[in-house]
């Protein structure tokens, strides 16, 4: 067989691991070929792909980003899009199989192209770890390691000058990275989007933390909405796919936890640093898994599916489980979490 590999939606820590076990698996296990789509689906629509053999994926387990590039083109969209244009070029460069390699977006038009016929099967990836029917996703586990290394520095310098400090992470709709992160750094409140805050009740835990001499730390998720407020709050503008362009809500909670508090407070936005730099040994290890299984799964032609992390076992689940909604911080893990807030 001839196999397709592409990386699509945001970038993140684990996708150059799950190229090089789709690819060595399927070489070494069933003598398949490989090439890898430039630039996600854009290079699908456009028939842009680059030769993958094995000495192509030497040592990528350990490096970041994506050799084949990235971008949030939709399948369906342009003059060369849709199913029946795929199967064409698909026909034309005698691709058997299409790998997508992303998140719930990405996922999305994988399945969309399945049911329409397509041989497609998808590999979940999300540093928010957002998606339904698998328990963990790649890039996570790298993405809670990097916040959490910022807020022990974040810590010292603000004991050192007696302030309150918030780091602001991403989360544009649930809160697993702020949630992680907050209470591997021992933060003092996490703020996340499934759970609306007063700031009042965060000035309060911050109060609670300076008056035993300590530097509160605030940890706030990109997308967390405050009490008496009904959308995001977000003044950069919007993203090409019409969204809004998150980042900014540590400025107002810093702002506002001085004016309640008058504690002088500093915060720091974390931004895409959560997505570069080398995968942690976690994400190296599952990403390979995760590419080894896809090749078995496409080499049984189970079309429509993606392999998914359950437990420690690596299965194999319908998309439209995958795409049921996203996987939100429940209320228990919140709850856990308050506990260690303020006092």
């Amino acid at each position: 067989m001839k196999i397709g590999l592409l990386t699509s939606g945001g970038d993140c820590p684990g996708l150059n691991a799950v190229i090089r076990g789709a690819v060595l698996n399927g070489v070494k296990t069933y003598g398949h070929e490989f090439v890898g789509f430039r630039d996600g689906w854009r290079g699908v629509v456009e028939g842009d792909y680059m030769d993958l053999p094995r000495t192509k994926v030497r040592g990528l387990a350990r490096q970041g980003g994506t050799i084949l590039g990235t971008s949030r083109t939709n399948p369906f969209d342009g003059p060369n899009g849709g199913p029946e244009n795929i199967e064409i070029m698909m026909e034309r460069n005698e691709i058997d199989a299409i790998v997508a390699i992303g998140g719930e977006g990405t996922l999305a038009g994988a399945k969309r192209l399945a049911d329409a016929g397509l041989p497609v099967v998808g590999v979940p990836k999300t540093i928010d770890n957002d998606l339904q029917a698998t328990d963990y996703t790649f890039g996570f586990d790298t993405a809670v390691s990097i916040a959490t290394d910022a807020m022990d520095r974040l810590r010292t310098t603000g004991e050192s000058h007696h302030r309150a400090m918030v780091a602001e992470v991403m989360g544009r709709h649930v809160g697993w990275i702020a949630l992680h992160s907050g209470m591997s750094a021992g933060a003092h409140a996490v703020l996340i989007p499934e759970q609306q805050v007063s700031m009042e009740q965060v000035a309060k835990w911050v109060s609670e933390v300076h008056e035993r001499g300590r530097s509160p730390l605030v940890v706030v998720a990109e997308g967390f909405i405050p009490e008496g407020f009904d959308e995001v709050l977000h003044n950069k503008g919007v993203e090409k796919d019409g969204r809004p362009r998150l980042g900014g809500i540590g400025d107002y909670v810093t702002q506002e936890i001085e004016r309640l508090t008058g504690i002088e407070t500093r915060n720091t936005i974390l931004g895409h640093i959560q997505r570069g730099g080398a995968p942690t040994g976690f994400d190296r290890v599952l990403a390979t898994r995760l590419g080894m299984a896809v090749t078995d799964m496409v080499h049984d032609k189970e079309w429509g599916k993606m392999v998914a992390l359950q437990g420690t076992e690596i299965n194999r689940v319908d998309l439209s489980v995958a795409l049921d909604g996203l996987k939100t911080v429940p209320q228990h893990r919140w709850e856990e979490a308050k506990v260690l807030f303020g006092r």
